[in-house]
């Protein structure tokens, strides 16, 4: 099992839309890096969504419900992928990007080395801090 966060803007798409829907496709992954880590998620992977630009925070969690296919929203004969999403549940209390770079656990965390990813691994210990950091129930 892998551990991964997503980024979107808030007033793109958000969690309540998300969860709203039922889930999505990640689409619109035009970086290399964040493509290739699409392609290694698999059903069942735990997903943390945050929230960038205006909020800057950890809000839920998500998983993995398909593999990696064919992103419809890019150019015919490209080779961008996308995954669905679906919503798990909120955090008892949303993780800020501030409270991430406070705790000294997480200091090699990809958000804080690669903070333009908008798809990233996660260490599984990373993974548990922020868990224990936003209170999941």
């Amino acid at each position: 099992m892998n551990y991964w966060l997503v980024k979107s803007e808030p007033a793109a798409y958000s969690w309540t839309t998300f969860v709203h829907e039922g889930g999505t496709d990640w689409t619109g992954v035009r970086n290399f890096q964040a493509r290739n880590f699409l392609r290694q998620m698999q059903p069942g992977d735990p997903v943390l969504f945050y929230h960038s630009v205006s909020d800057k925070q950890i809000v839920g969690i998500a998983e993995v419900a398909t593999p990696a296919a064919p992103d419809a929203t890019a150019p015919a004969g490209t080779d961008w992928v996308a995954v669905r999403l679906v919503p798990r549940q909120p955090l008892a209390a949303a993780v800020s990007l501030a409270r991430i770079k406070q705790d000294e656990r997480l200091s090699q965390i990809a958000l804080l080395r690669q903070s333009r990813l908008s798809v990233m691994p996660l260490k599984p210990e990373e993974f548990d801090v922020l868990l224990e950091l936003g209170e999941a129930q």
